[in-house]
């Protein structure tokens, strides 16, 4: 198949309404996810406010919606789609079930960074008076804001991935695209040129991503 206006026409539009769905829903699930993360990280027995009760309930919530695969999920939350959204399918409606499966995911980095912050740097800042908010505010996030945008970068490039999963039922963007020419009506072209954008997106996402990490890491060291 020629790659012509209307098809060019298609694919910009699918390009709009991927990168529409990764960046709504990456910011979406930021707003959960790290609230999550740091409740996770604090309330660890080794954390600075161990709570064994209220980190195996966040334990246990995020684990499970981890272990269910997007695409089973993406059907599962369909119902809480339509009455948030008022439809099940196209690119607004994706973003339901992309911030509930990237939440407990972007948690858990969060967590694992936060885990990551050297414990004498904490102490220093407890026995100078600071307060559990000051800690994870001005000592934890800021120590750990290498590895966090580090993490960004990684649940940008797995929420792109799903956006595109989310094509099999009418998610919209070039995931959309690539099964319904590429795959339903056999047009390899179209197949392959919404996998080389795809390509492109993600390496173009995580190099932004992995300069910044650097730039913050001479900053730290000057």
């Amino acid at each position: 198949m020629l790659f012509t206006d209307t098809v060019i026409k298609m694919i910009i539009q699918g390009l709009y309404d991927t990168l529409y769905m990764t960046i709504i829903s990456t910011l979406m699930a930021y707003v959960l996810g790290i609230p999550l993360g740091i409740a996770l990280a604090i309330t660890d027995n080794k954390g600075i406010k161990p709570n064994v009760l209220i980190y195996k309930i966040l334990d246990l919530i995020s684990n499970i919606i981890r272990s269910v695969p997007f695409l089973i999920l993406l059907i599962l939350v369909m119902p809480i789609t339509k009455l948030i959204v008022g439809k099940t399918y196209g690119s607004s409606a994706t973003i339901v079930p992309l911030v509930i499966a990237a939440a407990p995911f972007i948690a858990r980095m969060v967590e694992s960074s936060l885990q990551e912050v050297d414990k004498g740097v904490i102490e220093a800042a407890q026995s100078m008076g600071a307060g559990t908010f000051t800690i994870i505010w001005k000592v934890l996030i800021v120590e750990a804001r290498t590895s966090l945008i580090v993490g960004m970068t990684i649940a940008l490039g797995t929420i792109l991935g799903y956006s595109a999963m989310a094509g099999i039922v009418g998610g919209g963007g070039l995931g959309d695209i690539a099964i319904r020419y590429g795959f339903y009506r056999s047009e390899t072209d179209i197949m392959i040129a919404t996998v080389v954008i795809l390509v492109v997106l993600v390496q173009s996402l995580q190099g932004v991503g992995m300069m910044a990490s650097r730039r913050l890491d001479k900053r730290k060291l000057n």
